[in-house]
């Protein structure tokens, strides 16, 4: 859960204070130095581990880098590919902006986005620019580094966790020489067909070193639809200008807390069973993903939208708090609750209404639940100097408790004077998932 500033979700404007690639300063869109990711408990579990690929989760390559957070090699384009478009534009900057009067003469650098590697016990390296002809061969490249990361791992008789977030599909869609055109219905379709076609790539290589029975595969997307119109993105426009994605029966896209953003595809492809791992957030369902449970053991979804708890699932019905209807609108406040049931009305455009409101009973009973849990342990406020400590006993205080219909809200603050303040934060923030 973030906040990311406004324009397009993956946006991040550069950093003023000097490095241009220093963009996280003051900002959410950052995995916090205290998480313990999969990656870091596998390598401490002896796994080799690496990563290629697309890399939201902080911009400074020698603080929050994949290799800052477990994996012992990465090669990574910070933030998001919607960049790519920048230097595409004649009407880019090279170098350095000012703007004054408000900002003085200071230099604000405008720099392409930069792609990274890094070894672990090693500094990071600028190894190319993240333009419109990297991007094109950037995913055949993120496919041939992990099969040879596969085979380095098995040569060395190393069990491994490979993290491999494919760029595409996302704006701009630019396809990989080899499929462009191949299908004749345009650039997405020729880049699912890509896809495809790199995936199997991989199967083929755990298929080769023998690997594939004990190879736990996870196939899944991090988001749902584009949900943008907007053309065009440049001069000449190539591409259409037109994203505008599709969600099946369901209503929304990403960024919202409609079906249409919450649904994303997953195929978990598992042959053997390894022993559970120390549970660090989360449930354990691997009775229900392996066919020995009916139900997964969870009938709750609680979906927030930045710091706001906009809707809550439980088991087939679904109460929304606000209404926002894409990731452009603002959002507002309903007066009671709507209630839709999802499997008469997957697009959630009726409401149910009053004979059906003792839903909101079990749903309020697990909110309430949540929100004490959040009360007790604080979300870690945007700007927090590392390394974070967690709260002590006397450190919290309620600051104010709000009634939402029949769910109460608990907010508290760390009581904590650290050594040094947050960075200044850019100024430019809303709240898009």
């Amino acid at each position: 859960m973030h906040t990311e500033p406004l324009g397009h979700p993956d946006w991040a404007p550069p950093d003023p204070v000097g490095n241009p690639h220093r963009r996280d300063h003051g900002w959410a869109g950052r995995i916090d130095r205290w998480e313990v990711t999969i990656a870091q408990a596998l390598a401490d579990s002896g796994y080799a581990t690496g990563m290629w690929g697309k890399w939201h989760l902080g911009s400074e390559p020698e603080e929050r880098s994949p290799v800052d957070f477990g994996f012992d090699e990465a090669v990574w384009c910070p933030r998001s590919a919607d960049e790519v478009l920048w230097s595409m534009q004649s009407y880019f900057p090279e170098g350095t902006v000012t703007s004054a009067p408000y900002a003085g003469e200071m230099q604000i650098p405008m720099e392409p986005e930069p792609i990274y590697s890094r070894k672990k016990g090693a500094k990071s390296e600028v190894i190319a620019t993240y333009d419109a002809k990297f991007r094109a061969d950037f995913d055949r490249k993120i496919t041939e580094w992990a099969m040879d990361f596969m085979g380095r791992a098995k040569a060395a008789g190393k069990p491994f966790y490979m993290f491999l977030p494919y760029t595409q599909v996302h704006i701009p869609p630019i396809p990989d020489p080899e499929f462009a055109g191949k299908t004749k219905r345009g650039n997405w379709a020729d880049l699912l067909t890509q896809m495809d076609a790199f995936t199997g790539m991989l199967m083929d290589k755990l298929d080769e070193l023998g690997l594939a029975n004990d190879t736990i595969v996870v196939w899944t997307a991090d988001n749902s639809s584009e949900v943008t119109y907007r053309a065009p993105a440049m001069d000449p426009d190539p591409l259409g200008g037109q994203w505008k994605g599709f969600c099946g029966p369901w209503r929304g896209g990403y960024v919202t807390s409609l079906e249409g953003s919450n649904r994303a595809p997953c195929i978990i492809r598992w042959p053997g069973k390894v022993p559970a791992d120390r549970q660090i957030d989360g449930m354990d369902m691997s009775d229900f993903l392996l066919g020995n449970a009916e139900e997964s053991g969870r009938d709750r979804v609680v979906c927030l939208q930045g710091n706001r708890l906009q809707a809550v699932k439980w088991r087939q019905w679904k109460a929304h708090l606000f209404q926002q209807d894409d990731a452009y609108s603002t959002w507002s406040p309903y007066n009671v609750p709507h209630i839709h049931n999802l499997e008469w009305d997957p697009r959630e455009e009726h409401e149910v209404g009053f004979p059906h409101a003792w839903v909101l009973h079990p749903m309020a009973a697990a909110v309430a639940a949540f929100l004490k849990s959040l009360a007790l342990e604080p979300p870690i406020k945007t700007g927090t100097p590392d390394p974070y400590l967690s709260p002590k006993p006397g450190e919290l205080r309620v600051e104010e408790h709000i009634q939402l219909g029949v769910i109460t809200q608990f907010i508290t603050t760390i009581v904590k004077t650290h050594k040094e303040g947050p960075p200044p934060a850019t100024g430019f923030q809303s709240n898009t998932g």
